[in-house]
């Protein structure tokens, strides 16, 4: 009898033991899978360089920034996440992702987002105390595009602000990139924009 159950147990043994290999396996692999998900975020170092400063990230946040964004910010959904950056000057930038359900659904709502920033200026200058200025830097050709504006603003006591906004795709999942600084259109650094609007894009997953 003993040596008729000696084989089959330790073929038992070696089975669970290689069922637990197996399943350490999976578990160990299942942290990097949830890492390499999406959608990613800007970091600090890819943003347009500060001539005087460094950029500093905060964490990714659930929900609308707080203040909304001047451009695009009364049409983010509750469901979007976003990321604030600042410099130790006047310098400060935003990028907000929102996933939709589908693409049909992402591809109406960056279309929605990128008719507001059309309008900012328009926006903007509701207030009698402000006057605005829009300039369109185009289409960025990357995943399924995406779209640069600037804005100029000055108050009527003398306050004049510069800002690039951008609206880009990929898949269902749409982002939001905003830069801001004191200053005028002719101090924004609009090459180096639109390579954080691409690398934004790309990056997303």
């Amino acid at each position: 009898m003993t040596r008729t159950f000696t084989r089959p147990r330790r073929l038992w043994r070696t089975a669970l033991a290689l069922l637990a290999l197996t399943a350490g396996g999976l578990l160990g692999a299942a942290p990097a899978f949830a890492q390499s998900a999406g959608p990613h975020y800007l970091t600090a170092g890819e943003l347009p360089p500060h001539p005087s400063s460094r950029w500093y990230a905060g964490p990714v946040t659930a929900g609308r920034p707080d203040p909304l964004p001047l451009c695009g910010g009364e049409t983010l959904p509750s469901t979007a996440s976003h990321r604030a950056f600042r410099t130790d000057v006047d310098a400060r930038a935003l990028q907000v992702v929102v996933v939709e359900r589908d693409e049909r659904r992402a591809a109406d709502y960056a279309e929605v987002l990128r008719r507001s920033l059309a309008r900012c200026a328009e926006h903007a200058a509701e207030d009698p105390d402000v006057t605005a200025e829009r300039k369109s830097y185009g289409r960025l050709d990357v995943e399924e595009g995406a779209h640069v504006y600037g804005l100029h603003t000055v108050t009527r006591g003398g306050a004049s602000d510069v800002s690039l906004w951008a609206v880009g795709r990929d898949g269902r999942t749409v982002t939001l990139v905003e830069w801001a600084q004191l200053g005028a259109f002719d101090s924004a650094p609009v090459k180096a924009f639109q390579r954080t609007t691409v690398t934004a894009v790309n990056k997303l997953y």
